[in-house]
């Protein structure tokens, strides 16, 4: 895994805490649980639900592993060093594409927390990374598999963490 540096909003970081913390309380003991009633099966050489557990097992684990390595990474964005002047990480953003009457709100977040269908976009994601340092009435050009959009910078804000 490469060193990268993750960033988080204190929702982000505390959303992660909480995944982890179900993952190793719950998860773990369920599935403990099925493997061994899956060993009183008997033979386990031919026992598909045994198979299925270890397989579940070694996905929660990895999913375990990745997210202490995130938290291990992460730099916390701190909620005074968010600004409302120009876009940056934590912003709740409002922008109006070129053409389009429509005013659409994105929060800007670090890659570890984007959801599209939370509207939360990633810094690194190509509308994320053009809206990046841009101000009130500020238009970004972003590369699209069409061409290129702009987005108008409407109004900016702190994203409610």
């Amino acid at each position: 895994m490469t060193n990268k540096e993750m960033v988080l909003t204190s929702k982000g970081k505390e959303k992660i805490e909480n995944e982890l913390e179900q993952l190793k309380t719950v998860r773990r003991k369920e599935i403990a649980a099925r493997i061994k009633q899956a060993i009183e099966f008997g033979d386990i050489s031919e026992n598909s639900e045994y198979d299925e557990a270890k397989n579940e097992q070694a996905q929660i684990e990895e999913k375990i592993s990745k997210l202490e390595n995130t938290l291990r990474q992460a730099v916390i964005i701190d909620e005074e060093d968010i600004r409302t002047d120009t876009v940056s990480i934590g912003s709740l953003v409002h922008v109006k594409e070129d053409g389009d009457d429509e005013v659409v709100e994105y929060m800007i977040v670090g890659s570890a927390e984007a959801d599209p269908y939370e509207a939360k976009i990633s810094n690194e994601s190509p509308v994320g990374r053009a809206l990046i340092g841009k101000k009130v009435g500020e238009k970004a050009e972003v590369q699209i598999p069409d061409g290129v959009t702009f987005y108008e910078v409407i109004k900016i804000e702190k994203a409610d963490q």
